[in-house]
């Protein structure tokens, strides 16, 4: 079949090639020329024959909005697309609606996978009407892995990105207690290889995972991790997550701290521990240190 890509970035470029890879037609914009094959959405909607799918792989929020603008502008009733950035399922309510109303379908897809997702495959979670879906399934089926699982409807329109968020929720979670464990690891003296450790965990333990992997990667590239600063920056998708849990009164104790050590990473000098240092002294006389 054929498709039009809009955005050619780190995800949109390899999935770009995984698709033709599959044997079908790519057509690719990227405000980028050296990545795009045409210079504009115009010449893309132009090229592509109807019924037309067009995939947007751009950031969530004011670029995708507009980029959903002059497709709505530019295509005709019959027409799909899909929003397969990090957008806010919120988000896909409105653009469904705003598309519909000119008869041209909508899908939301959250999408995983990363820079491995042109060798391994990108895990699928997408919302909207079967009709629609149906539409675009063989491109669903190229990016998706090999065997039975990678791809699932989960659901009405913003259910895709919804599941997205959720697993991206649990992502942060399973990152903070990874770190967590290997902190203490090098904390200790009597483990002397806190990397080996990690690795004799690849093989038979309940934790192993792809994140596990991963994380003996990086300490095969430094050992101590001597080379990185302790910052890390939140996607969006975890204020998403712990918000929606708010919402729907939904206890989530894990996800919610390893957002907040996010926030923690980013201070050099922790207003919250300059109160609690003062307190200990004050109540116990506990000793401080002072700059």
């Amino acid at each position: 079949m054929e498709l039009g890509l809009v955005g050619l970035g780190k995800m949109g470029g390899n999935m770009r090639e995984r698709i033709r890879r599959a044997g079908h037609t790519v057509i690719g914009y990227d405000r980028n020329p050296d990545l795009a094959d045409v210079h504009s959405l115009e010449e893309l909607v132009g090229k592509l024959k109807g019924p037309r799918v067009v995939w947007v792989m751009v950031p969530a929020g004011a670029p995708t909005q507009a980029t959903v603008d002059e497709l709505a502008g530019l295509l005709e009733p019959g027409d799909v697309v899909v929003d397969g950035g990090n957008s806010r399922w919120t988000d896909d309510e409105k653009h469904a609606e705003e598309f519909g109303a000119k008869g041209i379908g909508f899908v939301d897809a959250g999408v995983s996978g990363g820079v491995w997702g042109l060798k391994n495959g990108y895990a699928l979670m997408v919302g909207g009407d079967a009709e629609n879906i149906a539409k675009v399934q063989p491109v669903f089926d190229a990016l998706k892995p090999e065997g039975e699982f990678g791809f699932v409807h989960a659901g009405k329109v913003g259910a895709g990105h919804f599941s997205k968020m959720v697993h991206n929720g649990i992502e942060y979670a399973m990152m903070q207690a990874y770190a967590e464990g290997w902190e203490l690891l090098e904390k200790v003296d009597s483990v002397t290889d806190a990397r080996e450790v990690f690795r004799s965990w690849q093989e038979g333990t309940v934790i192993r995972s792809w994140l596990l992997d991963l994380a003996v990667n990086a300490l095969d590239g430094d050992e101590h991790l001597d080379k990185l600063k302790g910052y890390a920056e939140d996607s969006g998708e975890g204020r998403w997550t712990v918000e929606a849990a708010i919402d729907n009164a939904v206890p989530l104790p894990a996800i919610t701290a390893s957002l907040f050590a996010r926030f923690a990473s980013r201070q050099d000098d922790s207003p919250q521990m300059k109160m609690i240092a003062a307190l200990r002294n004050q109540f116990g006389g506990h000793a401080v240190e002072t700059k």
